[in-house]
């Protein structure tokens, strides 16, 4: 394999970015990927980043760093610069790409003047950001719960460590509808997918549903309830692990009617 380049984000990688590398799967995605674009390139003001790693000139990974202070996803904390999500094409997995896009993170927390790099990492047999990668890395253990960790490298002895969110959501009914609770971000593909199908599906039910829509983009609203993605019908947590369906989001919300 070639050796891998790091660049920020062009034009050209807009629609690979956006999509999470799944182009020309569907409209759905398409719509997602072109709201996601836009939001990064609104919030690269910020200091958010997206790194595209490239071999003989093909995309092959990317990962997204934000500041903490910003992080629509967690953890809390300060100073310190966020990676919530890395991704390597599986051909292109054991050659060295996930290794040099976390150190362009790490040379990008310097460039901010952060005191270190954060990441999610999960325990035990799971895909998705293993935790063994971040240590192989020199990440070490700042948080953790059961099988996820909040995992972290840094520059400055003053670092303090960051915290997961500690989830503070409260229903609130109203006599005589069904009350539907959205906490999305506009960060993750998934997410922005799922938060979609809940508007519309809420929108088939006109005014017997009162939909709630909070984007934890806004810092008041992630502090307040300490919730990044969730879908509460009458205060009980429906999901599905990916994007929750039409089918399932409708039919939790005739149960609600049934019950009122």
């Amino acid at each position: 394999m070639a050796a891998v380049e790091i660049r920020n984000m062009e034009k050209v990688d807009e629609y690979f970015i956006g999509t999470c590398t799944h182009e020309d799967e569907s409209d759905e995605i398409d719509a997602c990927g072109w709201r996601r674009t836009a939001w990064l390139r609104v919030m690269s003001d910020e200091g958010v980043r997206v790194k595209v790693a490239l071999a003989n000139g093909e995309r092959v990974g990317f990962l997204y760093a934000m500041p903490i202070e910003i992080a629509p996803w967690g953890p809390i904390g300060s100073d310190l610069l966020v990676v919530p999500c890395l991704y390597v094409k599986k051909e292109a997995e054991g050659e060295g790409v996930g290794e040099a896009l976390m150190k362009e993170a790490e040379e990008e927390a310097r460039r901010q003047g952060k005191k270190g790099v954060a990441t999610i990492g999960y325990h035990g047999d799971f895909w998705f950001m293993p935790a063994g990668f971040f240590e192989k890395c020199g990440y070490t253990v700042a948080a953790r719960e059961e099988d996820t960790a909040i995992m972290w490298k840094t520059f400055d002895q003053s670092a303090k460590p960051p915290r997961f969110l500690i989830p503070a959501y409260a229903y609130k009914p109203v006599p005589g509808k069904v009350v539907v609770d959205l906490f999305w971000h506009p960060f993750c593909a998934t997410v922005d997918i799922e938060a979609q199908r809940v508007r519309e599906v809420a929108e088939e039910f006109g005014d017997q549903v009162i939909l709630n829509d909070y984007c934890t983009e806004d810092r008041e609203t992630l502090l307040e309830c300490q919730t990044a993605r969730a879908i509460f019908v009458n205060g009980k947590v429906i999901g599905w692990g990916h994007e929750a369906p039409r089918d399932g989001i409708r039919e939790a919300i005739d149960k609600a009617l049934r019950e009122l």
